[in-house]
């Protein structure tokens, strides 16, 4: 799923390209991705673009007279931008946006259907769909501590919640964790002070890096190759490989569709985190510590 830094550039991209441009027709391709009826879709052609922001993990395109168009994409949701007379991609197209310049086509791949487009009228309705989480950017030590000692939460589960902190996924959580050189599965109520003022610089860190280095690479465009896996990851997607401090092999804790990834010497005192499934499956072979693996 795109996370605060892809959906920064995207808002970005959007931004220089169809700001202060008129939405001249707006075409559904599947119409299982608008879940909303009132305004109707066919309110939002004819208006100008007056601004693209990010909500969370969500763009909003702002349109004249108040009218939003929400887009979230989820898990495998993508936004290309095509040229005048360019072909959108096949099958995997929901909507395709029109403008002077070009069309802005909503993509997703594979077949959950999961990306949305909401289109909804005025700041308070669109203000629904804000789940209050910290914007880390800007946030301060006490307020940062304050959200993640609200419940008693593993890390990962309090990192990725929106409705404590903005825009943070599986990825970038990984990458977070890893660089404060804290557990997954640690809880927020036992971290001390020095632990959680090393979460919140890890936090704040990490997510200006990789705005910074994604920003870079789109150069101005609308980012395309947009992918939770990156090579220059420390940890996340990059099980057995070795962890670029310690080079020991990084591990991960697989449940439902998701993972994490984490280094054992570096997070864990060098304890092997139990695998739902694996560990059940191994029994007394399964290691407990990265030296068995050795």
């Amino acid at each position: 799923m795109p996370e605060l830094p892809d959906v920064v550039v995207y808002v970005e991209g959007l931004a220089a390209r169809i700001v202060g441009s008129k939405l001249e027709c707006v075409r559904l391709v599947s119409p299982f991705v608008l879940r909303t009826a009132v305004p109707p879709l066919s309110a939002a052609e004819g208006r100008t673009v007056t601004a693209v922001r990010r909500l969370g993990k969500r763009i909003v395109l702002a349109l004249e007279g108040e009218l939003f168009l929400v887009l979230h994409l989820m898990i495998a949701g993508r936004l290309r931008w095509l040229e005048t007379g360019e072909k959108p991609p096949a099958r995997i197209t929901l909507a395709l946006l029109d403008f002077p310049r070009g069309s802005l086509a909503f993509t997703e791949a594979g077949t959950k259907k999961r990306a949305s487009f909401h289109v909804v009228q005025g700041e308070a309705a669109l203000r629904e769909f804000d789940l209050g989480g910290l914007e880390l950017a800007d946030s301060r030590l006490d307020a940062f501590r304050e959200r993640l000692v609200s419940a008693n939460h593993t890390l990962k589960r309090a990192l990725t919640d929106p409705r404590l902190f903005s825009g943070i996924g599986n990825a970038y959580s990984d990458e977070i964790l890893h660089r404060a050189r804290l557990s997954p599965i640690a809880m927020t109520a036992k971290l001390k002070p020095d632990e959680i003022e090393r979460l919140h610089r890890a936090a704040r860190e990490v997510l200006a890096e990789w705005t910074a280095r994604l920003r870079a690479e789109a150069a101005g465009r609308i980012p395309t190759g947009v992918t939770a896996f990156r090579p220059e990851m420390a940890v996340h997607g990059k099980y057995r490989q070795p962890c670029p401090v310690c080079g020991a092999p990084v591990q991960r804790i697989v449940y439902a569709e998701n993972e994490t990834n984490y280094c054992a010497r570096c997070q864990t005192g060098g304890t092997i985190l139990a695998d739902r499934a694996l560990s059940r499956l191994l029994k007394s072979s399964w290691p407990r510590s990265i030296d068995e693996l050795g």
